[in-house]
């Protein structure tokens, strides 16, 4: 298989988009829009006439190129209508021509040389009292209390407010990140690809949101925070649980992207989210990105 390698300016986006479209592991983080709103400069490798392709997210230090997951990306990698077998991965991994990376491929990736990383899904396509059956007793009990605080569902919060109240939150990255997060909700939203989800007190004010990530057949849990007092209302239970209850019998799936921290992995399987893997390939990280 041969395997070139297109900078920023050489992508073809009009093919591109249809591989992704088309790809039987496709994924909105490797859309063109998605790729230009984290990782302005993305390059890529393109096996045929973008039969197969894998998006570069490169960054440069020190005027040196290499390969970093963008914020907001949980998984990019080689994506394809046709099969994907562990030597195609291992053929696009050879193919990087940077001497440092650190790269999240998606579940259908497999490579043994790959560090296991965990993915939270839960399948939507059953009625939700068999759902709901799934539930851990915390999640079902905090359910409980949040619909006892009389919290309602609103999906016209706006994205800059979204953001906003976003930014007051603890997040560790949000200076050094604020504008991605924003084009991206920005952009998202306007595009009707990213919708926003929030929950409001009986007095009308914010204490929970998400933006909604649509991927296919997939909902993205991409952007969540709630204030103190959602948290003690438990709101984000409430919000959740909604979203269940509202494409529950449908062939969705809710992705909650996983988390190498135990207390949000217990959080998502709460809702009876399973394990799916993805995959983690890195190689000469500069002491500079540790």
């Amino acid at each position: 298989m041969q395997i070139r390698l297109l900078h920023h300016h050489e992508i073809n986006y009009d093919l591109w988009d249809k591989c992704i479209n088309n790809a039987k592991n496709s994924l909105a983080y490797a859309s063109t829009w998605y790729l230009d709103m984290v990782s302005p400069e993305w390059e890529a490798l393109v096996a045929g006439d973008y039969e197969y392709i894998m998006p570069l997210p490169v960054k440069k230090k020190f005027g040196i190129k290499y390969i970093v997951q963008p914020i907001l990306t949980q998984q990019l990698g080689v994506f394809s209508e046709e099969t994907i077998d562990s030597e195609i991965v291992n053929s696009f991994i050879r193919a990087i021509p940077y001497f440092s990376y650190e790269l999240n491929l998606n579940e259908r990736n497999f490579t043994p040389e790959a560090a296991i990383m965990p993915n939270i899904i839960v399948d939507l396509n059953y009625p939700y009292e068999y759902l709901k059956s799934n539930f851990s007793v915390n999640t079902k009990r905090n359910i409980v209390k949040a619909e006892s605080n009389q919290l309602h569902i609103d999906r016209s919060l706006k994205p800059d407010e979204f953001i906003r109240l976003y930014l007051e939150t603890d997040r560790n990255f949000k200076i050094i990140h604020a504008d991605k997060i924003r084009n991206l909700i920005c952009k998202g939203s306007e595009n009707n690809l990213i919708s926003i989800c929030c929950v409001r007190t009986p007095e009308n004010e914010v204490v929970s949101a998400v933006g909604l990530l649509k991927s296919g057949n997939r909902i993205i849990y991409l952007l969540p925070f709630s204030s103190v007092k959602g948290k003690t209302l438990s709101a984000m239970f409430f919000l959740i649980n909604e979203l269940i209850k509202e494409h529950a019998g449908t062939e969705k799936i809710l992705d909650f992207e996983g988390s190498r921290i135990e207390g949000l992995n217990r959080f998502y399987k709460g809702f009876g989210g399973v394990e799916r893997s993805y995959y983690l390939i890195k190689k000469c990280r500069p002491k500079y990105r540790k």
